[in-house]
């Protein structure tokens, strides 16, 4: 196993909230580096398996380029039934997925996928997880809408919407992680992390 004074932890995300999130844990990562991957949903490919594939994939992607260290990546996937919603990159985007979870319940996929480092001659493992949060919007008003998509704090975002930032005050219920919803499920991570031998603060 890799002696604790040589944990070398790598992200493989671009995303300042998961970083916020690890620090918040007490783990802050050696290094940030995003993987460069494909991230459109398979045909009939359900919201928990896009989660679960594009997270290992990342993990493996980055892996390759740091051997001897831990990598951890993660995807986050708003689903309104079966139906896998964009990260939003336009307005038109971000009213679409705000009508489509208007004044019902939908569901946040969190896949985090961690390449453990070689130990003894043997490849490093992939330990995978897939954490479920179920989160209700109230029916939101057409100005309530409006002012959201004017915030332009849906940019980027799974779903339309940041659920640490203004979005907060149109969620009536949330089931689950509320970290998995901001963009990494901490106990998950956590117990992942125990568990491939990587030491904790």
């Amino acid at each position: 196993m890799t002696e604790p004074s040589t944990q070398r932890l790598v992200l493989a995300s671009a995303s300042p909230r998961r970083v916020d999130l690890l620090r918040q844990i007490g783990v802050i990562p050696d290094a940030v580096d995003p993987a460069d991957i494909d991230e459109s949903p398979l045909p009939r490919e359900l919201p928990p398996r896009h989660a679960a594939r594009l997270a290992a994939a990342k993990a493996q992607a980055v892996a390759a380029r740091h051997p001897g260290a831990w990598v951890l990546a993660a995807d986050t996937v708003v689903a309104a039934g079966r139906r896998i919603l964009p990260k939003a990159e336009s307005e038109p985007q971000a009213r679409a997925c705000l009508g489509l979870l208007s004044g019902r319940r939908h569901r946040v996929y969190g896949g985090v996928a961690l390449v453990a480092p070689a130990s003894d001659g043997q490849p490093g493992r992939t330990l995978e997880r897939v954490v479920r949060t179920d989160v209700a919007f109230k029916a939101l008003a057409a100005e309530e809408v409006e002012s959201y998509v004017a915030s332009g704090e849906w940019h980027g975002k799974a779903g339309g919407y940041a659920i640490q930032g203004r979005a907060a005050a149109y969620v009536r219920w949330i089931g689950g992680s509320y970290s998995n919803v901001v963009g990494l499920p901490l106990f998950e991570v956590a117990g992942l992390l125990r568990g491939s031998g990587f030491r904790l603060p």
